[in-house]
């Protein structure tokens, strides 16, 4: 656990490195533009075949029958556009989580190796498209989960629970690969997911519910209607910050247990492609380095 907090706290002063803020921006804007150009275009389509099937439900009408008769009428010409934000939502949080490991998870991996683990061979043991392939299946496997789980977001501790477990398990996946990628082996690489898999998990799971905290901005009940728009750019830039910094904590904890399996192994480090091997008596250079984030 020490470790997950030493590189806790790294993740997070990377993430006030101006390299690491304006990267921030690319995925925010792609995101952004893409949520508001689907609300656009189908947004009024959406709302009317949501509010269709919500008057096709004998319940469904007696409820809005009595939230008419109690004068909550308001609250009836909201409910469909609510719970067309609702089923957006996940998209939204999956479509950040994919963008920050597509557009920033390389860079990021690449600061940190060049100012905390310079001497750290490459193995090459992920391409971009197994990189991209990975993020993707997982990613579709997490949204069929969310919807087999929706009915178990009608019973609210579960609604508190259950879709933070998911996105958990999600950014497990994909950036605990992601993070090893480009230095580990195949071979290290299923080593290492293997040995660390409970804090691994652990940090996904933070990560899960850090994902969730910024739902909280949709409590506006039916103001959050009108200002849908603007909670849609709100939401986009928190997922993308929570993603940025946890991609940022994986990379910390999965290099230096990489770099630490190493050691272990007698192998040492590799200055670069190609470059000198540094025996593990020899590292406190770089451990000396890893004192600075």
């Amino acid at each position: 656990m020490s470790q997950l907090a030493d590189a806790f706290w790294r993740a997070a002063a990377y993430c006030l490195h101006p390299r690491v803020i304006a990267m921030s921006f690319l995925p925010l804007l792609l995101s952004a533009t893409l949520a508001l150009g689907l609300g656009y275009f189908f947004w009024a389509d959406a709302v009317t075949g949501m509010r269709s099937t919500l008057e096709s439900w004998q319940l469904i009408n007696s409820l809005l029958g009595w939230l008419d008769s109690v004068g909550a009428s308001g609250l009836r010409s909201a409910l469909a556009p609510l719970l067309v934000l609702a089923f957006a939502l996940p998209v939204i949080v999956v479509l950040s989580l994919l963008l920050v490991a597509l557009m920033m998870t390389p860079t990021l991996i690449k600061l940190v190796a060049e100012r905390r683990f310079p001497m750290l061979e490459k193995k090459q043991g992920g391409t971009f498209w197994k990189s991209l392939a990975w993020s993707l299946v997982h990613s579709v496997l997490a949204l069929f989960a969310l919807l087999v789980s929706l009915p178990f977001w009608l019973i609210p501790p579960l609604a508190l629970i259950v879709p933070p477990l998911i996105f958990g398990w999600l950014s497990y996946k994909v950036f605990a690969f992601d993070a090893l990628a480009e230095h580990a082996s195949a071979q290290e690489c299923r080593q290492l997911m293997r040995a660390h898999k409970v804090p691994m998990m652990t940090l996904g799971l933070v990560t899960g519910f850090l994902g969730a905290a910024p739902a909280a901005i949709w409590a506006f009940g039916v103001m959050a209607v009108a200002l849908a728009p603007l909670l849609v750019l709100v939401s986009i830039w928190l997922y993308t910050l929570v993603f940025a910094f946890s991609t940022l904590w994986f990379i910390h904890y999965a290099l230096n247990a990489l770099q630490e399996l190493r050691m272990s192994r007698g192998q040492g480090v590799q200055g670069g492609q190609g470059g000198p091997v540094i025996e593990a008596e020899q590292l406190s250079v770089i451990q000396a380095q890893e004192q600075t984030p």
